[in-house]
């Protein structure tokens, strides 16, 4: 046997991550990827400065003037409390200056991406995640390698590899998303802390047998170490994609003009708006399976069997129902799987248009700042226009993270072969490569399941008038 026919896998792992990162690098495909999109600027003193290179955006930190002595922050108004009071006892009239008025839309390019903070982050991730994706689809058609031929010859240890890593980079990425000074409220990172660590009890109940049994989840008994390493993963992601979220569900406020604003610059088309509602709708049905009785009702036990399930006897209508309608229990699992990989596929989808009326939420400011009084202070509009413009790959970044953190674990979840060849040692009640399937199973509902909740609760709280747009 030749000895590329012994390491053929090896070297189509090789071949494809190597000309998928140079076709990445050469078409810039991360920026590729956001073409068409705008962002928005709102100058300032324009026209007043003629002898200078033309108007100044305002791209300041909010509150960077060292007098203001307000540590970072700034108050709504750029007026101090004696000129709002002289001008709440003065009679006479002011003229507003249209000029600083004006707010203007430009289009994403790549020198305005490369300029912004956190681009070099959403680069790479991008990168890796599309590779690790890519193996693990490889892998599936591949399959395993020769038994006796070693790790190298399965190959099956390559996209564990790169999906290993693309995990890691999105939670280093998140992590560090999560504690940029002025890109959430202070209450925003207390209230991520606090879910991390409900995620963490979460993960730490879903380990032992309290709470298992309510989950359709077969990962057999786990030690100490490993429980708190699940238990980690599933805080950090739950504090991590809190903040996400919150901005998706807004942009998806905004996005179907749920405010009723009718300004077709806030809103979406209706084929956006199908693409919302069905990722919306698919990812809370996808959280559902997973979870008891409702998968028990869904299969049917008895067709493995040969079976036919009959409803008459004793009990009451949902004992009669619980394993005897449904699918089989292979079928219910592919069709799980399905779920789970559509919903983050349609996130992918929809993310331009959840990107894009992110964007659109400082137009929505500045409109309501522009008609608020008959003397409209723009200073928190010209702020928020500054923060969305500054902070455009980290929002990228939080936005991107869920569906390409479900893709990366589906991926790992259906890893054929023996990626850790003869030392695929016990963990627990299951061998480590079958264990780690299981746990990356779990962590992809985990991630449409956290995503799900905090985007429902935020539309409803929303919804009720608790919170609004502004």
């Amino acid at each position: 046997q030749s000895l590329l026919q012994t390491y053929k896998n090896l070297v189509l792992y090789a071949s494809l991550s190597l000309s998928l990162s140079l076709l990445l690098s050469f078409f810039r495909v991360p920026v590729l990827f956001l073409h068409g999109l705008f962002t928005y600027i709102q100058p300032e003193n324009l026209g007043q400065n003629a002898s200078k290179s033309g108007p100044r955006a305002a791209i300041r930190r909010p509150g960077s003037d060292p007098s203001s002595g307000l540590n970072g922050y700034q108050t709504l108004s750029s007026a101090t409390n004696a000129e709002l009071k002289k001008r709440g006892r003065s009679k006479d009239k002011f003229e507003f200056d249209e000029n600083n008025a004006q707010i203007f839309r430009l289009k994403l390019d790549q020198a305005h991406l490369e300029s912004r903070i956190y681009f070099g982050e959403y680069s790479s991730v991008f990168a890796l995640s599309l590779v690790g994706v890519s193996s693990a689809v490889l892998n599936s058609y591949l399959g395993g390698g020769p038994e006796d031929d070693g790790v190298l010859a399965d190959g099956s240890l390559i996209p564990v590899l790169f999906g290993f890593v693309a995990v890691s980079k999105w939670f280093l990425a998140l992590a560090k998303v999560s504690f940029e000074r002025s890109a959430s409220r202070r209450s925003e990172k207390q209230l991520s802390l606090c879910f991390g660590v409900l995620g963490f009890i979460t993960g730490l109940l879903l380990c032992s047998s309290l709470a298992r049994s309510s989950l359709d989840f077969d990962f057999g008994a786990v030690d100490g170490f490993c429980a708190i390493l699940i238990a980690g993963s599933m805080g950090c992601l739950a504090g991590g994609l809190y903040v996400p979220a919150g901005k998706s569900a807004r942009a998806f406020w905004l996005g179907t003009d749920q405010i009723r604003s009718n300004l077709s610059i806030i809103s979406c088309g209706w084929f956006a708006r199908t693409i919302l509602f069905a990722t919306y709708l698919l990812s809370i049905f996808s959280a559902l399976l997973w979870i008891n009785p409702l998968s028990k009702m869904l299969v049917n036990e008895r067709l493995g069997d040969g079976k036919v399930g009959s409803l008459s006897g004793d009990g009451g209508d949902a004992d009669r129902l619980l394993g005897n309608v449904g699918m089989l229990r292979s079928d219910f699992t592919k069709f799980r799987l399905w779920c789970l990989l559509t919903s983050s596929v349609l996130q992918i989808v929809a993310f331009r248009s959840i990107f894009q009326m992110y964007l659109n939420e400082a137009v929505l400011s500045w409109y309501q700042r522009l008609h608020a009084s008959r003397v409209p202070d723009l200073d928190f509009s010209r702020a928020k226009v500054f923060l969305h413009n500054h902070y455009l790959c980290l929002t990228i970044l939080q936005f991107l993270a869920p569906p390409s953190l479900v893709l990366l674990f589906l991926g790992l979840s259906q890893i054929e072969g023996k990626p850790f060849g003869k030392l695929d040692l016990l963990c627990g009640q299951l061998p480590c490569s079958a264990f780690l399937k299981q746990v990356a199973l779990l962590l992809a509902w985990w991630v449409v399941s956290v995503w799900s909740v905090f985007a429902s609760v935020t539309l409803v709280l929303y919804r009720r008038g608790f919170l609004y747009v502004s």
